[in-house]
């Protein structure tokens, strides 16, 4: 009965292993195209904020000139 026990542990080490592997090959395009997408949004972001900081130094250089006139 102890040998028995001793080749069940190999045994479930197997199974352990084969179900390990076809967890670690599992298909993940999916992941990675929401990732991309994501990315996508967060350039398009930081873009947009790029362009809105500019317009606004803009705007408070021009503002900044006018109010040293007035001294």
């Amino acid at each position: 009965m102890a040998s028995l026990a001793w080749l069940l542990i190999p045994l479930f080490a197997a199974i352990g292993a084969a179900i390990w592997g076809s967890w670690a090959a599992r298909d993940r395009t999916q992941g990675d195209i929401s990732e991309l997408a994501g990315y996508a949004r967060f350039r398009e972001a930081m873009a947009n904020a790029d362009q809105a900081r500019v317009k606004a130094d803009a705007h408070s250089s021009s503002s900044a000139h006018s109010a040293s006139d007035a001294v």
